[in-house]
């Protein structure tokens, strides 16, 4: 009897848990899943690519809408950013508020 309290005790712990992971405008802890698999895939694509810097954008995803913040040196970089971004699959939009600041 005592195990299964217990055992019932952090299996609702559990589902507590679970249900923090989605944040406010998301329905599913699904969807979170898929919009932390898109962030991931994002930050690898601009990771790979020389001709942005990954370092200094920041990736964002709400429900499939990607967010890029940050710092880019040229408008070339900033769109290459977007275009990495939109290549990505089930990303529905891309929300591209990147500034361009040029090197010093």
């Amino acid at each position: 009897m005592k195990n299964y309290i217990m055992a019932s005790l952090l299996a609702l712990g559990a589902a507590q848990f679970a249900g923090c992971a989605v944040t406010d405008g998301q329905s599913t802890l699904g969807q979170y899943t898929d919009d932390a698999t898109i962030t991931t895939k994002v930050r690898a694509r601009m990771a790979e690519d020389p001709a942005v810097s990954a370092s200094r954008i920041s990736v964002e995803t709400l429900n499939g809408t990607v967010q890029l913040t940050g710092f880019a040196t040229s408008q070339a970089e900033r769109m290459q950013a977007e275009s990495l971004a939109r290549s990505v699959e089930n990303v529905k939009q891309v929300r591209n508020n990147i500034v361009v600041r040029p090197a010093s």
